[in-house]
């Protein structure tokens, strides 16, 4: 390919929508273009890289025993309604109607449709493990896209289904599934993390995520290190150190003036915010529900949400609070009866805890559980820490930032049973086909490469990846051979099946740079009046600070050696 015919043109400034590096250097490079809020273009340089990651994709998943399909877009709202995630996935739903007033939805997953079509053709256990995939557009209205490429409304995933007769037989499907997508991230040349996660709309019982670390990331993990535990700040446990407050004495009031919050509150009476109990106040499919955990700790959403088994779940307004004669800032759940109670279970180890006494100004000391209160649920609901014990080994966590490029999930029979989906066992019997589901998002995964590899110059490309090998760039001048010796080179290394962008611009040696340092391609070759005196190339390495010279005669067999020992080492 040659630059001056190349579609798509770099720009210095950074685009001011763009909030995270991948986002402007996406746009810098020309590599995408933004039609509306969440949904881009491709320009062929981007493509290009879409291109190769998907390829790795589909060897690793056919290595691993997938057979590809491809799946309707458009599904019927009816199959969302048998599973009940209709309700689950809600306004992130992209839905339509057709000519005959029929309601569709532009598919965001495609469990559904998968299983539909395995109840056709799977009748007994003959016909199974059976591992299907397919890499194809899914449609979510996200409330907040971001990012670029990172969280969008429109974008190109890989998602493979297995079926299996058993747990055993899914823990083996899960299991090889792990192991291909470490292949990915390995050939595509980004560390990455392997977390516990939480299943969310998907379902299921057993998740991970896998998760690239970069700054911009939304996605906090925290991990172990001594023993290998790591998962989402969602899902994450600890071992909550226990708060030895002494024998449970009588409880005493105190006049607290003014005192509201926890800060106030241990400040105020000269104790830790772990001596305290916390009250927080939600609505859970239009319930109220008086949220109860140690002063210091905060609540985690999602296994709140998880442990109420709700479809909705937010914080309630101050106004009905009040409307359920709590005290804001003053609450406890001494007394009080006519809502339903959620504890953290960090309660059950602290004494003598300080709380609210449900009258104005006024706290409690001495709290102490069961003694004085009595909940409807004591689970886990806390956000893990940074600092926190390892549930594993009891080490130290530590806590870190990424963007996720793979989920995998252990549905079971969630889906299988809503829908049907049953096969008969040696015995005879019907049973539910036991399932799994395993997806990766290109562009994510593309715009997760550059923030792990970039400079204030530009992208960095895993060579494997990388939408070229080389970057061509002779320096001309009137009278000298380098426009003759370039064209030949080109030729050359095209017909080895290196893959070249050519510069053949009359541009400044500057701009030329700039560029091949913009688009991040990993090998630049430089051939100038200056190197052709000496009868050489000079070549950089897009990540080394330092060219070297290579002899003029022997550079289309030493480039083609170093491409194909940079491929082999990523």
């Amino acid at each position: 390919m040659r630059v001056s015919k190349l579609f798509g043109k770099t720009q210095r400034e950074i685009p001011a929508e763009a909030d995270t590096i991948s986002h402007q250097l996406l746009l810098r490079a020309g590599m995408i273009h933004q039609i509306v809020a969440g949904v881009y273009s491709y320009l062929p340089l981007g493509w290009r890289v879409l291109k190769k990651i998907e390829n790795i994709i589909r060897e690793e998943m056919d290595k691993a025993d997938g057979q590809e399909v491809r799946l309707a877009t458009l599904q019927p709202l009816e199959l969302w309604q048998e599973t009940g995630r209709d309700a689950a996935f809600g306004d992130v739903l992209f839905t339509l109607r057709d000519r005959r007033d029929r309601k569709l939805v532009l598919g965001p997953t495609h469990e559904e449709v998968i299983t539909e079509l395995v109840t056709h053709n799977v009748q007994s256990y003959r016909d199974l493990p059976l591992m299907l995939y397919q890499i194809q557009t899914k449609f979510r209205d996200e409330p907040r896209s971001r990012g670029g490429l990172i969280r969008v409304r429109e974008f190109s995933m890989k998602d493979l289904y297995s079926f299996d007769t058993d747990e055993e037989g899914l823990d083996q499907s899960y299991n090889k599934m792990l192991h291909a997508y470490k292949n990915i991230y390995d050939r595509c040349g980004l560390p990455f993390l392997t977390v516990e996660a939480d299943s969310g709309a998907i379902g299921g019982k057993d998740s991970h995520e896998f998760i690239v670390v970069a700054e911009s990331g939304e996605d906090e993990v925290v991990y172990c290190n001594t023993c290998q535990y790591a998962a989402n700040v969602e899902r994450a446990e600890t071992i909550k150190e226990k708060i030895n407050g002494g024998e449970p004495l009588p409880r005493e009031e105190v006049s607290t003036p003014g005192m509201t919050t926890i800060e106030e509150v241990s400040g105020f009476l000269n104790i830790p915010q772990n001596r305290t109990l916390k009250a927080v106040f939600y609505v859970a499919d239009g319930e109220m529900v008086f949220v109860v955990i140690r002063g210091d700790l905060e609540v985690n959403e999602i296994k709140l949400k998880n442990a109420l088994k709700c479809i909705d779940l937010r914080m309630a307004t101050e106004a009905e609070v009040t409307e359920a004669g709590i005290v804001a800032g003053a609450a406890s759940p001494i007394g009080i009866t006519n809502i339903k109670f959620i504890a953290d279970d960090s309660i059950t180890t602290a004494t003598n805890l300080v709380a609210g006494a449900n009258k104005p100004d006024t706290h409690v000391k001495n709290v102490n559980y069961p003694r004085d209160f009595k909940v409807d649920l004591m689970t886990d609901i806390a956000r893990a820490r940074a600092g926190d014990a390892c549930p594993r080994c009891q080490g130290k966590l530590l806590s870190t930032y990424g963007i996720e490029v793979g989920h995998t999930f252990k549905l079971g029979t969630s889906i299988s049973e809503k829908m049907g989906a049953n096969f008969i066992d040696q015995d005879g019997v019907s049973r539910p086909i036991i399932m799994g589901c395993y997806g990766i998002g290109l562009g994510r995964l593309l715009a997760a490469a550059i923030e792990q590899n970039h400079d204030d110059k530009g992208i960095i490309w895993p060579l494997a990846i990388a939408p070229y090998h080389i970057y061509l760039c002779p320096l001309y001048r009137e009278n000298t051979p380098v426009k003759a010796t370039a064209e030949k080179l080109h030729a050359e290394l095209e017909a080895q099946g290196l893959e070249v962008i050519f510069d053949d611009r009359q541009e400044s040696p500057g701009v030329k740079f700039n560029d091949a340092d913009l688009l991040g391609i990993p090998l630049r070759v430089t051939i100038s009046p200056r190197t052709l005196e000496n009868k050489s190339i000079e070549v950089k390495w897009r990540w080394e600070k330092e060219p070297q010279l290579l002899p003029l005669e022997e550079a289309v067999t030493t480039l083609r050696e170093l491409v194909v020992k940079g491929a082999r080492a990523s």
